[in-house]
This record gives structure tokens, sequence and C-alpha cells, in this order.
């Protein structure tokens, strides 16, 4: 099942219509379960399985496509035109760009020092730790099963390798692989417009 509006169906006369129509497909992804209230959907979002996509008070921009295993929490923030491959795991304080692209098994993290108890063996709450913001500029792309370390910008048009653990700031239009993450080049291919 495919959670989608798009401007381009047939009988979409004017903005209201459009609205409607996003605000139907909000609606039903949230009395599914597939979302929360605080939930924001662009238009042509596109979310393949919804029933499997956790979204918790995120913002999804335009024409983005979301697959399915991804749980995408509150706060994070989805440029437009961004895809995200299935499994991704996107908390809290984290910014995608513009037509970025995350691949499968992506995680992302957000605490540089996470502990389930205090040094007294007290369960911690939220209240106990703090967000550590990432930043994905436009066009960078991560690929399968890297690990974003929380704290880092991945620059505009930068590549990630399948696997990297990128745990400094990853320059703009670079390569970086291995572990830790190094620069290892020039992105390959066309380069960003």
């Amino acid at each position: 099942m495919v959670a989608q509006v798009d401007q381009r169906d047939e009988g979409i006369q004017d903005w209201r219509t459009v609205e409607r129509l996003a605000q139907a497909a909000r609606h039903e992804a949230i009395a599914h379960g597939w979302a929360e209230a605080g939930v924001r959907l662009g238009e042509g979002v596109v979310i393949h399985h919804p029933e499997h996509v956790n979204l918790y008070g995120c913002t999804i921009g335009d024409n983005c496509k979301i697959a399915s295993f991804v749980e995408i929490q509150r706060g994070v923030v989805l440029g437009r035109n961004v895809k995200v491959e299935a499994f991704a795991f996107i908390p809290s304080g984290v910014t995608v760009e513009d037509g970025a692209f995350v691949g499968p098994h992506v995680c992302f993290t957000n605490d540089l020092y996470p502990a389930a108890v205090s040094e007294t063996g007290e369960l911690l709450t939220g209240a106990d730790w703090t967000v550590t913001p990432t930043v994905v500029r436009r066009g960078a792309s991560i690929g399968a099963n890297a690990t974003i370390v929380c704290g880092v910008s991945i620059g505009e048009g930068a590549l990630v390798g399948a696997g990297a653990v990128v745990t400094k700031d990853v320059p703009p239009h670079s390569l970086v692989v291995g572990n830790p993450a190094r620069v290892i080049g020039l992105r390959p291919g066309r380069p960003l417009q």
C-alpha cells in the first residue's frame, strides 16, 4: 500500500483540493497508527507500506519517498525530494536537506554518551540527556549500513560509502569510506546541479 498525494492526479483542480487530499492522507496515517498527530507531510510524499513505517512528530518535505521499516523520530526535518531506504533509523536532532539520499540500514545517533542508568543505577529519563544535532546537506548520499555519529555535518553533494562510520564532518562533494570514515577523494559521478 502506498500513501500518496500527487498534484497531477486527475480531478485535482486547485490547491484546496490538494490540501484536502493531503489532510486525508495524514488522517489515514494517524488513524492506522502509521504516524502520530504531529507529523507534517508535504505534497507528493510516497510512503511504501506505511503500516511498516514509524513517524513521530517529524516534518517530511514535498516529494519525499520513504521505504518500509523506517523510523523517523520527533523533530526530524526532511527537505524536499529526499529518499529514505528500508530499515533506516533517523532520531530526533537530525536534519536532512533537499535531494539527499539515505540508504538502507543507515543508522544515525543523537547522544554522544548513551546510557540506560545513572552512576547510582537509577533509570535515566529524557531529561537526563541532550540531543546532539546532525545535518545532512543538500544532495548528499549515505550508503547502506553507514553509521552517522551525532554532531557531524555531511557536506553538500558528499558521498558516504556503504558501512562507513562517520565521526567527523564530511567536506562537500567528497567521498568518505571506512571505520572511522576518511576522505579518499571527490565524489564520483555527475556534479551536483
